[in-house]
């Protein structure tokens, strides 16, 4: 089996026994071509001929063509998914990806709206059916902390109005249900009764299709520059805001899990080190005897694989 062989099994398994998105598809695509150009360049043709001193020396090549430690983690993942279909699939003999490490990275913070301004960035003044549909759009973001492909999925058999839930294929083809807000559901219901639809896509185009996900944050950045808002609004600041916002108010990190959808708690838990460093200004603020002012950064180090020191 050739690379471009193997590559390709590779992401038929993952698009048609994985059910994996599209957009995951087209990622592990990308890295790994990078992987295979690389390999061809050195002459490599299948994966047999592929050794450890192989991968770590493509690491390094990218690294010191200026890509994140992120991005290199990223393509190593990639890279030992593929080689862990291979071994159980084609009878690959060893994994050469076996004890290859990224260099580590500081995880960086999500960046969220506080509650005043999350308020704001939902209540638009509706004139027409656009803000109608905008509006529900962006209060539904907000309500239940969904991703942007989840939300433009969505058709109307999916929202149950009246118990105030809706049903979400998540990724990998994971179903789960969460709850709408009131704002969300008055929102829903005024954008039900103007279009008179009950079935087929929630959020349509000018042009009566399923809006696209690009539409979406091009209208939610276009309505953060009406609103003047000093930063750019995108869809994930709406569900990093509900997530931080529901974690500092409840405390429960299990139940957050649940409504994001988070295959791993411990994607979950970045939220604990906002909640961490909201603790942390506010203490600056106003506590008389902090003697913190000027601090370069009032939360924990937050280097990938550190435990958390809340």
């Amino acid at each position: 089996m050739s690379l471009a062989e193997a590559l390709a099994a590779f992401l038929d398994h993952l698009a048609l026994e994985k059910r994996a998105s599209a957009h995951t598809v087209a990622a592990y695509r990308r890295d790994l071509e990078f992987l295979l150009a690389y390999l061809s360049e050195a002459g490599i043709a299948e994966p047999q001929a592929i050794r450890t001193s192989h991968l770590r020396a493509f690491l390094a090549e990218q690294h010191r063509a200026g890509l994140s430690g992120r991005t290199l983690a990223r393509r190593l993942a990639a890279i030992r998914a593929w080689f862990r279909y291979l071994l159980r699939r084609h009878g690959l003999p060893a994994d050469p990806s076996r004890g290859v490490r990224a260099p580590k990275t500081v995880r960086r913070l999500p960046e969220v709206l506080d509650v005043d301004e999350a308020i704001r960035a939902v209540e638009i003044p509706v004139a027409d059916a656009l803000d109608l549909r905008d509006r529900a759009i962006f209060e539904l973001l907000y309500s239940s902390g969904l991703r942007l492909s989840e939300l433009v999925a969505l058709n109307w058999e999916d929202l149950d109005l009246a118990r105030g839930l809706v049903r979400v294929l998540g990724k990998r083809a994971k179903v789960r249900v969460v709850p709408v807000g009131s704002h969300a559901l008055a929102a829903l219901k005024d954008l039900a009764e103007a279009s008179g639809r009950c079935e087929g896509p929630i959020f349509l185009s000018r042009r009566g299709e399923r809006l696209s996900a690009r539409s979406v944050q091009a209208r939610l950045r276009l309505h953060g520059l009406r609103r003047g808002f000093g930063r750019r609004l995108h869809p994930h600041l709406f569900r990093h805001s509900c997530a931080s916002h529901l974690l500092e108010s409840s405390g429960d990190l299990r139940a957050v899990q649940e409504l994001l959808g988070h295959a791993d708690l411990a994607t979950t838990q970045i939220y604990t080190h906002l909640d961490f460093q909201h603790l942390a200004q506010t203490y600056d603020r106003a506590h008389p005897r902090a003697k913190r002012k000027g601090m370069a950064s009032p939360g924990p180090s937050l280097a990938e694989g550190e435990p958390s020191k809340r």
